[in-house]
């Protein structure tokens, strides 16, 4: 490959870093970059069912 086709293949590299960069902003990736740490700290409001009773022993065998 020679030095021509090196540079055009870094801008391109580039320019796609670059696309990916600006449609993540416009996504809304980087909005609320503070709310997951605090929804985690939330998430103990949920109740658990309880757990079913064990069973009394051993089944009985047939025999």
């Amino acid at each position: 490959m020679n030095l021509l086709g090196l540079i055009i293949l870094s801008l391109a590299l580039g320019a796609l870093a670059w696309w990916g960069f600006v449609w993540s902003v416009k996504s809304g990736q980087y909005e609320d970059p503070e709310g997951p740490k605090y929804r985690m700290l939330d998430d103990d409001d949920d109740e658990r069912p309880p757990a079913p009773p064990p069973p009394d022993g051993p089944p009985a065998s047939s025999g």
